[in-house]
């Protein structure tokens, strides 16, 4: 039995010679008890169409059918069987956990005399029940995720939607995310859509629908999408050099179609059934397909491809001087060390890696460095300033992209480069040029006029990234720049840091997503305020390998390392 089905949908926004179609004649069906998940570039729709089946937004033209409901005709009947969780769950901060769980039973009218075994049960399900008191606004970014999703749960639907449901948290509270969702499909037979930029999460589901410019580009259980890939895929082992620098000149080879770092590898697909065309002094290994490789080359002819060029130098790349030090870092929040006994210095030119999960301290850590927050006590210097005493001359050399995307969104992408040229000092010539340096080396030309608030995802975060190096910083803080962006956006992204880094720009990043780690030069591995490894990826991955886990990931070993330290943490207080 089909519980969703839809049949030409359309739908588009604005109007004139504005208007743009945001779906076209969309068709497709989802079974019951069955889990779905909508993949896509930045702007493919997937957020409009879990809009149009939760009843919120109204087609152009159409049928749209949920649980044989006709939409948006029958959205009141629908409400009271279906859960929305949308990317920005509005959770109320100054309310606490169980405080929040009330509100959303009073909206959905569950009686009084059933609301203490379903608090129990969803508190227990997402392990918040030893917060129930905590307010909202003081919970971790995976914490406020299963908050989010308890709320949605409060009256147990028949069909969930869920945008980005993982987005922007940590890999153990990413993992926790699914077992929950996986227990309502298993125990509860929920029919779950769910829209992802994991490709991991996607090839989970029984059913995958690829979106693109509004169009359904491919549909299928996650092995009928795979399998044409296969005999693409390969890994190129034993690599001598950096493989971030040979990722730049493999992915320029003809035929190729996607390269990105695996382990201490390079994992290469290529558009057809061939051996890629590498030179003598290296070999490769036909490797098993994945869902990711079936995306990026689907999307590979219909996206515009561009080499990214080196920037001018800011100093020469891989050299000994410490432009970072941190020594003996302590932050506290009233008697709260969110911060404890944290050091570590980076070099210039390198990609330095500030991994943890939510709670951690690394953004904390981030915002001390960026001199957004005082340090309580230790040592912070940063291009040769010490922040505690000359922070103003530290910011003067640092560009900062945080994770929500510090732009305006009331101003036009034009208006946005040139505030934030004017706060750096730009002025006259040199402001003008860097503008267009932004509109060009970051192909914003053709969003000069739109307001920041309307762009896709992976164009905001071009905006940020081209705000931040207005002044040509020498050192660059990226926090988690590409949470919720997709594979894409995100390799585009990478090449440009590591064009940076190779420049001399020296790069610390955040991020959730493990791979993603792989690129950096050295990693610092927090948990609970404290520093728990530092070292290479391969060092890092190192500490966790084990008889049962001879080769393990790098989410591997992020899981296995911070749930050892927090369990002994836990024990010994």
């Amino acid at each position: 039995m089909d519980v969703i089905a839809v049949k030409n949908l359309c739908k588009s926004f604005g109007k004139g010679t504005s208007r743009r179609n945001a779906l076209k004649n969309i068709s497709f069906a989802i079974a019951e008890g069955s889990m779905t998940a909508l993949i896509g570039p930045d702007g493919a729709g997937k957020t409009t169409l879990l809009r149009l089946l939760a009843g919120i937004l109204q087609p152009d033209s159409g049928t749209v059918r949920v649980l044989s409901h006709t939409l948006p005709r029958d959205a009141l009947q629908l409400q009271a069987k279906a859960g929305y969780m949308p990317q920005r769950f509005g959770l109320y901060e100054n309310l606490t956990v169980e405080e929040n769980l009330t509100l959303f039973a009073d909206l959905h009218n569950i009686p009084g005399n059933m609301r203490k075994a379903r608090f129990d049960a969803l508190l227990a399900m997402t392990a918040l029940g030893p917060f129930r008191t905590r307010r909202a606004g003081q919970l971790s970014g995976g914490m406020k995720q299963k908050l989010g999703l308890a709320c949605t749960l409060i009256h147990p639907p028949q069909v969930l939607l869920l945008d980005e449901a993982s987005v922007g948290v940590d890999p153990i509270s990413r993992r926790e995310l699914w077992s929950i969702i996986r227990q309502q499909v298993v125990r509860e037979q929920v029919t779950v859509l769910l829209s992802t930029a994991y490709m991991d999460e996607a090839e989970r589901c029984d059913h995958v629908i690829l979106l693109h410019e509004g169009e359904i580009l491919a549909q299928g259980s996650p092995s009928q999408l795979i399998a044409p890939m296969e005999g693409h895929s390969f890994l190129l082992e034993e690599i001598s050099t950096a493989p971030r620098t040979l990722q730049s000149q493999i992915s320029r080879l003809p035929g190729v179609v996607d390269t990105a770092i695996q382990g201490d590898g390079l994992r290469i697909v290529m558009e057809k059934d061939e051996v890629p065309p590498l030179p003598m002094n290296l070999a490769s290994k036909p490797v098993a397909a994945r869902l990711e490789d079936t995306f990026v080359s689907l999307l590979f002819n219909r996206s515009a491809h561009h080499s990214v060029p080196l920037p001018e130098g800011t100093g020469a790349a891989g050299n000994d001087a410490a432009v970072v030090e941190v020594k003996s870092l302590y932050r506290y929040f009233g008697a709260f060390a969110a911060v404890k006994n944290v050091s570590f210095s980076v070099h210039r030119g390198e990609i330095f890696g500030l991994l943890g999960a939510n709670g951690a301290g690394k953004s904390t850590t981030f915002r001390m460095l960026c001199g957004l927050l005082p340090a309580s006590s230790g040592t912070l210097r940063v291009a040769g300033a010490n922040l505690r005493t000359g922070s103003a001359a530290a910011r003067a050399r640092i560009g900062y992209v945080s994770q929500k995307f510090s732009l305006y969104g009331a101003l036009s992408v034009e208006q946005n480069l040139s505030f934030f040229a004017s706060v750096y000092g730009l002025q006259n010539y040199r402001k003008r040029g860097r503008i267009a340096w932004a509109l060009e080396e970051l192909e914003l030309k053709d969003y000069l006029a739109m307001n920041a608030a309307e762009l896709p995802l992976g164009y905001k975060q071009r905006l940020a990234l081209a705000c931040a190096l207005m002044h040509e910083p020498s050192i660059l803080f990226l926090d988690e720049p590409t949470s919720g962006v997709d594979p894409l956006a995100r390799r585009e992204f990478w090449a440009r840091v590591n064009a940076l880094a190779q420049g001399g720009t020296t790069c610390l990043v955040t991020t959730h997503f493990m791979e993603e780690a792989e690129y950096c030069d050295r990693l610092v591995l927090m948990s609970l305020g404290e520093v728990l490894a530092e070292g290479t990826p391969s060092e890092i991955k190192g500490r966790a390998r084990r008889a049962d886990q001879p080769n393990p990931s790098m989410e591997d070993a992020f899981i296995s390392l911070v749930e050892a330290h927090e369990s002994v943490s836990r024990r010994a207080s």
